[in-house]
């Protein structure tokens, strides 16, 4: 009988050895996996592998300019790991101390990627390509991918088709599918430019495409309102800033990254 106990109890040291040694080895692929994941503002290793490049570090406004500006307006502040816009409740008049503001280095072939949040009845937008012209707003020298709250802002009813909603190309073409989340929370958005060829994502899907220089694209701008605003607006220029609009409303940037083609 004690023979057989300590078989046993011999046994028992082995399984639990074994179960033991399986659980570390979980334990060290979960950590392994996790530390090759990019934390929020930051670039995991395979992306700096690939070459891309943070346009926001989270703690300063580094690279960021009010367009038209030399300084970084009072109105946008960095706040909590986000480069935030304090909404002056006053529409695209703005405040004073506010505006839209630019990272200060152009680009012409590349992949955008950020993440945004909008406040409740909240507008703004994500230019790129843009020209910075004395006395004009960049909107009236850049495309843009709306940044909306669709269920309160009115801008969501206006336009055509839907073309004024969350991730579209304002006033041109509509996101479809229209997957925006709510206001409040974070949509990811990613824009793709490569000579001439444009193409918006929104949390993961392709929600448009389209094609600069072109017949159909310089028709839609000659249907929309812009040529009435600037007659030369559908001459995008091949390489152009890339900014954040300050349409009066809290909004929120972060994860802002670049990948050059």
């Amino acid at each position: 009988m004690k023979k057989i106990a300590l078989s046993l109890m011999a046994f028992s040291m082995v399984f639990l050895f074994a179960c033991t040694g399986g659980q570390q080895k979980n334990t060290t692929t979960e950590d392994t996996t996790k530390s090759a994941e990019a934390g929020p503002n930051q670039l995991s290793e395979a992306e700096k592998a690939e070459g891309w490049k943070l346009l926001f570090d989270g703690t300063t406004s580094t690279g960021w300019r009010g367009v038209n500006k030399t300084n970084f307006p009072a109105a946008w502040q960095v706040v909590d790991g986000t480069i935030m816009c304090q909404g002056s409740g006053r529409g695209e008049a703005g405040a004073a101390d506010g505006g839209d503001i630019l990272y200060d280095q152009q680009f012409s072939n590349f992949i955008l990627r950020l993440e945004w949040k909008i406040s409740e009845g909240g507008n703004s937008g994500i230019f790129y390509l843009g020209k910075e012209v004395e006395g004009q707003p960049i909107w009236q020298t850049a495309p843009e991918m709306q940044v909306l709250d669709n269920e309160r802002h009115p801008d969501a009813l206006m336009g055509k088709d839907g073309n004024r909603k969350a991730g579209s190309l304002y006033d041109l073409i509509p996101a479809n599918p229209q997957n925006a989340k709510p206001a409040g929370e974070w949509n990811s958005v990613e824009i793709m430019v490569y000579r001439g060829t444009v193409v918006h994502k929104q949390n993961g899907e392709q929600v448009l495409e389209y094609h600069l220089w072109t017949e159909d694209w310089n028709k839609m701008v000659a249907a929309s309102k812009f040529p009435g605003l600037n007659p030369d607006w559908a001459n995008v220029p091949e390489t152009g800033y890339i900014a954040l609009q300050d349409h009066g409303d809290d909004v929120w940037f972060r994860n802002i990254k670049i990948k050059e083609l």
